[in-house]
């Protein structure tokens, strides 16, 4: 299971046992997107190769 904790300058992530921080200009650079506007869904992406995603995904803006 993946651990996701948003902050407004990167992500907090724990996967797999290991857990390391996400800045925010990699996740932007990595999405081509500003960081509000990414979604937990698209974050989670990221992290695992093929994740089980339920839910409505949630922009990081309305997270943090």
């Amino acid at each position: 299971m993946t651990t996701l904790s948003f902050e407004d300058d990167g992500v907090d992530v724990v996967y797999e046992g290991t857990e390391f921080r996400m800045e925010r200009e990699l996740i932007e650079e990595a999405t081509d997107k500003d960081y509000h506007e990414v979604t937990d869904h698209e974050v989670l992406k990221l992290v695992e190769r093929d994740p089980s995603l339920s839910g409505e995904p949630r922009r990081i803006g309305d997270i943090v």
